[in-house]
């Protein structure tokens, strides 16, 4: 961890509030009772996971869109052809309900991490990237795991 500068560190880790807050609500009922007359609905459970989820896969597209602006060539083709498919992934995969949505998340960021893994090989990511990407996306699919395997 004292590798990775600060901010992408304490903003990453923000970032998982969501996914937390949803295995907890899941977990905890008073929490989610509490959560749901407070912000309703959409924010407690798996359906904060799913739909932040969804988001954060496109989001991750564009964040290897723009490591792939610093190739050239057919490496640069590769980089924007692989960098859509997390966001096309959250399109097509996250239907079909709560278990099978949470479980097609488990396996897009999944598929995300070996993504970076191929840009950092590449030397696209900075130093730091994959620490980071490790740490945040195993509290990910621990958090979606409460909701599909529990």
């Amino acid at each position: 961890m004292t590798g990775i500068p600060r901010a992408p560190l304490l903003l990453g880790l923000a970032g998982l509030i969501p996914f937390v807050w949803g295995a907890l609500t899941y977990l905890n009922d008073p929490l989610a009772t509490w959560g749901l007359a407070t912000f309703g609905p959409r924010f407690v459970g798996p359906y904060v996971q799913l739909f932040y989820g969804s988001v954060i896969l496109s989001f991750m597209s564009g964040v290897l869109w723009g490591f792939a602006t610093k190739a050239s060539g057919a490496r640069a083709a590769t980089g924007y052809a692989l960098s859509v498919l997390p966001a096309l992934w959250a399109f097509f995969m996250t239907g079909g309900g709560p278990v099978s949505a949470g479980l097609n998340l488990i396996f897009g960021f999944s598929g995300l991490l070996i993504l970076d893994i191929a840009f950092s090989h590449w030397g696209l990511a900075p130093r730091w990237w994959l620490s980071l990407r490790v740490l945040l996306t195993a509290i990910v699919v621990i958090c979606l795991g409460v909701g599909v395997f529990l």
